[in-house]
Parts: C-alpha cells; structure tokens; sequence
C-alpha cells in the first residue's frame, strides 16, 4: 500500500470515528450540555482557570496524546515495520487516547477542573485519592520508559548491533537535533503567542 492510500485511510478513520463515535460518546455515554459552563468561566481567575481559544485547546490535546501514539508510533514503524505503526497510531488513538482524554476531560470539567486524584478523594475518601495518584504514577512512569527506551534505540547508532555473519541494522542517530529543535520551537512559539501576541 502506498503512504498516500495509508494517509488518506487513516484520515477517513479519524474523519468518521469524529463524526459518529465521538457523537455516540458525547450523547449517549457522557450526555455532554453545549449550553453548560466549564470551569475556565465559572472560576476564572486568569492563572489556573482562563477561558482558551479553541485552536490552543485543540494544540494542548495533541501534545497530551503525543507521547505514545503520534510520536512512538514512527519510532515502532523504523523498529517493526508501517503496518504495527499505523494500527498503533490510528486504532490507539481512537479507542484508547482519544476516549482517555476527552473521558478525562469530562469528569474534569464536571468536578470543577479538579484532578482525577481530587475527585477519587471526594468520592472515596484520601485513601481513594492516594491510591489513584500511585496508579497515575506508575501509569506515567510505565509510559515515559516504554517511550524512552523506543526513541532511545531509535537514536543509537545501532537498533541491532552487527554480530559474527550479521550486517546489523544501524539507528537513527541524526534524528536527536531535529527532535531536540522541536523543543526549541515549541518555546519559541510560546513566547510568541503569549507573550508578544
């Protein structure tokens, strides 16, 4: 198959998973109110609680959701091949990052912009509210090594080092600038947009 088919697939994918299942979601799972005041309003203070245009939101969700599909996700097509990639990417951030996220951001939203530690603990008790923030943390930290171990390979000289009889197979060791000028660039075009406007 060609990248330009895979593309065009995987943008039909998320096209009709937006339109209905995010619907379905909405509607018959969360029955979200459009009409219902979010946090940033209701408790503005212009430090913790400011009301955001929808084009920063959206750049916020993305780099919440970044680290494990978007970003690992090429990482897994060096590694093991397109295929495993774009069903990690596409099918992953569907029915796993996307639900997370926006089911995160619902019981938010409905508790005041508290955390999920918050609300466990004004559900079930501090003993709840501990308990979740060691799921959180070892969830995070199972996540950034399963990260950090994939791009770290990714960077090395070799993904396979060459044995007796074995060519090997080499790393991407020139992708480490490109990558660390993202970084650079994401500071920039904060200090840009909030800053100087």
């Amino acid at each position: 198959m060609s990248p330009t088919i895979a593309a065009i697939l995987a943008f039909v994918g998320y096209f009709l998973a937006f339109r209905f299942y995010s619907r379905f979601l909405s509607r018959r799972v969360f029955r979200l109110d459009p009409s219902a005041a979010t946090p940033a309003h209701t408790q503005r203070d212009d430090v913790d609680y400011v009301p955001t245009r929808p084009a920063v939101l959206f750049g916020h969700h993305f780099a919440s959701i970044t680290g494990l599909a978007p970003m690992l996700g090429p990482a897994i097509a060096v590694i093991w091949g397109w295929l495993p990639a774009l069903l990690w990417v596409v099918l992953g951030a569907i029915f796993v990052g996307c639900v997370h996220d926006f089911s995160a951001l619902v019981v938010s939203i409905r508790n005041r912009g508290m955390s999920v530690g918050q609300v466990a603990e004004s559900l079930i008790g501090p003993r709840g509210r501990t308990l979740f923030h060691f799921i959180i943390f070892f969830g995070v930290a199972l996540a950034m090594g399963v990260f950090v171990l994939v791009i770290g390979e990714l960077f090395s000289l070799w993904l396979v080092p060459p044995g007796p009889g074995k060519p090997g197979t080499p790393g991407y060791p020139e992708a480490v600038l490109p990558s660390a000028l993202l970084m650079v660039v994401a500071m920039i075009s904060g200090y840009l947009l909030y800053r100087k406007k």
